[in-house]
């Protein structure tokens, strides 16, 4: 049985990277190999996040001899700089690595954040990767910029698709599933709530999540007949409000791959989101959703507008997103695409 040590944010972290790892365990991947998981990273103070560092380092020295891959899930900033120490003691122990690059803002943060020896270094580390994998073309397109296309392959994000059942799209409920940030798109999208109002007096929006930016939450606030706040949703409540509404949105800044947006499609929802990232590899403007441009508030009313007017409209994108997901984003697939890689990085 192939022995897998698997890195990344502690599953209990609201997030899209342990959504992906979480997904894996519910759909058995834990049974098909030795898989052994440390979370590097938790929520709360610097000195909370940087306990939770080294304990998962000594972890991960004590555990490293008895495996033979390690996968490691990583995204920018923060999360790239934790984890190229464990690529670099991993390849020391002449390991096979397994570079999972979720995050939707590298490019960003190799570009403009670091001097010429900084992306020196991040090449250097992305490089010892035995295989890396990307989430959209667009990832294999910048990547391959900076360590060659051949070792980089797009494993997209996947879910377990929920049965069938029949949708209601005769509310003007929408909802956002995700971090409540700027970089989300909240202020856009608490823009256009007072014209979508006006239009359509039983509009209401649901965030799902957790405020990390104080002012958006005030303003948030300042409409609660129009706007509620549900909180962090999981499970069967997460499921509860996917089915309610008819819409999800996500105009997010930049977005390596969204699971909200994934689920959504499952659940038959009109979709209006960003044209940024991995996101067009799933919305297919006019046939499975919508796309904005990025921080273009009256586009974004536009788009929310064409279906909150139009229900059939609504149903038909639904439909084909639904479809769509269950095609190609399934977590069956991906899982035996994922231990394919495995297999190939331990016998290339």
């Amino acid at each position: 049985m192939m022995r897998v040590l698997m890195i990344g944010p502690a599953r209990c972290v609201h997030g899209g990277i342990s959504g992906v790892v979480n997904n894996y365990y519910e759909a058995g991947l834990d049974r098909k190999i030795d898989l052994h998981y440390i979370g590097t990273m938790v929520e709360g103070s610097k000195f909370r996040k940087l306990l939770q560092a080294a304990a998962a380092y000594l972890r991960f020295l004590l555990a490293l001899p008895r495996y033979d891959i390690v996968h490691v899930n990583v995204a920018s900033d923060n999360s790239y700089r934790r984890k190229s120490f464990f690529i670099r003691t991993a390849k020391r122990f002449h390991k096979k690595i397994v570079i999972h690059q979720h995050g939707g803002d590298f490019e960003t943060f190799y570009r403009k954040e670091q001097d010429e020896e900084g992306r020196k270094q991040i090449r250097r580390v992305l490089s010892m990767g035995d295989a890396f994998l990307v989430l959209a073309p667009a990832w294999k397109d910048f990547f391959g910029e900076l360590i060659g296309r051949e070792r980089i392959t797009v494993l997209p994000d996947s879910i377990a698709i929920p049965e069938a059942f029949g949708k209601e799209y005769a509310n003007h409920d929408v909802l956002f599933l995700g971090r409540l940030c700027r970089e989300k798109g909240i202020g856009e999208l608490l823009a256009c709530v007072p014209a979508l109002v006006q239009k359509f007096p039983d509009f209401h929006l649901y965030l799902g999540g957790v405020w990390e930016e104080e002012q958006l939450k005030r303003e948030a606030e300042q409409d609660r007949e129009h706007v509620t706040w549900l909180g962090w949703v999981s499970g069967e409540e997460k499921g509860k409000w996917l089915r309610r509404c008819r819409i999800l949105t996500l105009p997010s800044y930049f977005e390596g791959q969204s699971i909200s947006l994934l689920e959504a499609m499952t659940h038959y929802c009109g979709i209006v989101a960003t044209d940024t990232g991995g996101i067009p590899q799933m919305i297919r403007p006019e046939e499975t959703g919508l796309l904005v441009p990025v921080k273009d508030a009256p586009a974004l009313q536009a788009g929310l507008e064409r279906l909150l007017e139009d229900e059939d409209l609504c149903r038909k994108l639904g439909d084909a997103a639904r479809k769509k997901a269950a095609a190609e984003f399934g977590i069956e697939q991906n899982m035996k695409t994922l231990l394919g890689i495995y297999e190939k990085v331990l016998n290339p």
